[in-house]
């Protein structure tokens, strides 16, 4: 549905389940209308200013990316088919870009990617697949799931890719 935004050297990669509707219609990442991912990574500070979803291709010069963990389908988290979910796709994309970080946008993604139905939000630390990559789930921004929205994941990941950044010479 949505193309991956990735580049080499990416402090963050934040990874979905699936372009929701209104982002596969729009072309954009997280880009309906009660999703609050633009402006989480603002008010975290992983980006100067609230970004529009049409800016999505921006990312990488703020040292972030953005993927899917299923490409070809779109919709709620509860309506994406198992069979559609591509982990092994995933594993491709972080052999390829080794970013820093892996943020899931959502339980459902980091507990499919990672094969484990009980993980909670937070910092899961290096995953044996990704060596090198910290691996966090963050609570969904998406407006379905406000009422079991924590901001602290959120600031947590931001605090620590403040502290991920190379220094400049």
């Amino acid at each position: 549905m949505l193309p991956d935004i990735l580049a080499p050297g990416l402090n963050i990669v934040f990874c979905g389940t699936a372009a929701g509707r209104a982002s596969a219609a729009r072309g954009h990442y997280y880009a309906g209308r009660g999703n609050r991912f633009w402006a989480l990574l603002a008010e975290v500070g992983l980006t100067p200013r609230q970004l529009r979803p049409e800016e999505d291709y921006l990312m990488p010069t703020f040292g972030l990316g953005l993927t899917d963990l299923a490409k070809g389908v779109a919709g709620m988290d509860h309506e994406i088919p198992d069979a559609a979910f591509t982990p092994a796709r995933l594993a491709e994309v972080m052999s390829e870009f080794r970013p820093k970080g892996l943020a899931f946008t959502s339980l459902k993604a980091g507990r499919t990617a990672l094969r484990d139905r009980k993980l909670a939000a937070g910092h899961r630390g290096e995953d044996p697949r990704w060596p090198g990559t910290e691996i966090w789930i963050l609570p969904s921004p998406s407006g379905a799931a406000r009422g079991s929205f924590q901001l602290g994941p959120w600031r947590e990941i931001s605090a620590w890719a403040r502290r991920a950044r190379p220094t400049a010479n």
